[in-house]
């Protein structure tokens, strides 16, 4: 059965490079741009592995209120806060919601999808990742 992975990133060229990254056999892609749709795809179904931006469309805390929904719609999930705009408030922020991870922009995808095969999800990068390890709440700079 394919884990389902959310994707939410405002800026299409990142979002296309995140969904390529996870387009393998073993996963299942959903990647959408707003809030509204991630909201709306956090209440279909339960996510394994969540990228959000902090940032959506301008709104500055657009990926906290993802984080917020996916903390009561998806709570074992892994969340991954993506930022251009690391400030300490974010952090604790994104932390405090329940981000596993704080990685700033610009990010290389071998970092995410390191991360991503630490909690047993596979990458085209890291396709066959060993057993999900114990989430922590860790940070990343």
């Amino acid at each position: 059965m394919p884990r389902p992975i959310l994707i939410i990133e405002d800026e299409q060229s990142i979002r296309d490079a995140l969904a390529d990254l996870f387009d393998v056999a073993a996963t299942a892609v959903t990647a959408v741009a707003t809030l509204d749709d991630a909201k709306a795809a956090l209440a279909a179904r339960p996510y394994d592995l969540i990228l959000s931006d902090i940032r959506l469309g301008g709104k500055r805390d657009g990926g906290l209120q993802v984080m917020a929904a996916a903390g009561l719609l998806s709570p074992e999930a892994t969340v991954i806060a993506l930022t251009a705009f690391p400030d300490q408030d974010n952090r604790l922020a994104s932390l405090r919601l329940g981000a596993t991870y704080f990685l700033e922009k610009p990010v290389d995808l071998e970092t995410i999808a390191s991360v991503a095969a630490k909690h047993g999800i596979a990458s085209s990068l890291y396709p066959d990742p060993p057993a999900a390890s114990v989430q922590t709440n860790a940070t990343s700079a």
